[in-house]
């Protein structure tokens, strides 16, 4: 049972990557799948999630910028991001195990993926 994000690398701000999130060994579709990041320095946030029916949440920091989806027939989600700033710079994980996106993807028993660094510089 495992997720793997991938994707991450170093681009200039204002440029945009896409995250991807794979996941294996357990139904996916079931769960709501959430986008976490980690700055140096700083606690694990979440910053967007979408739902088992496709509804998508977005943390303020990153509203109008990022934008996430998922395809159920291949088990991945995906974290388009756009209009990259500095304070962006983090390592990324997808989490899933919730029902919904309350918690952004968390529920009593989580799926982390192992983090892809993204980072920007200005």
């Amino acid at each position: 049972l495992q997720l793997q994000a991938s994707g991450g690398g170093l681009v200039q701000a204002g440029e945009s990557l896409r995250l991807s999130c794979a996941g294996s060994g357990f139904a996916l579709e079931h769960f709501a799948i959430g986008w976490w990041r980690e700055a140096p320095g700083k606690g694990r946030e979440g910053i967007s999630c979408i739902s088992r029916s496709g509804g998508a949440r977005y943390a303020d920091s990153v509203k109008g910028r990022f934008t996430i989806s998922r395809d159920n027939s291949k088990y991945m989600a995906y974290l388009q991001m756009n209009s990259l700033k500095a304070d962006d710079t983090a390592v990324y994980y997808c989490v899933s195990g919730g029902e919904s996106c309350d918690e952004y993807g968390l529920g009593d028993h989580n799926y982390w993926g192992q983090g892809t660094q993204v980072t920007v510089s200005s």
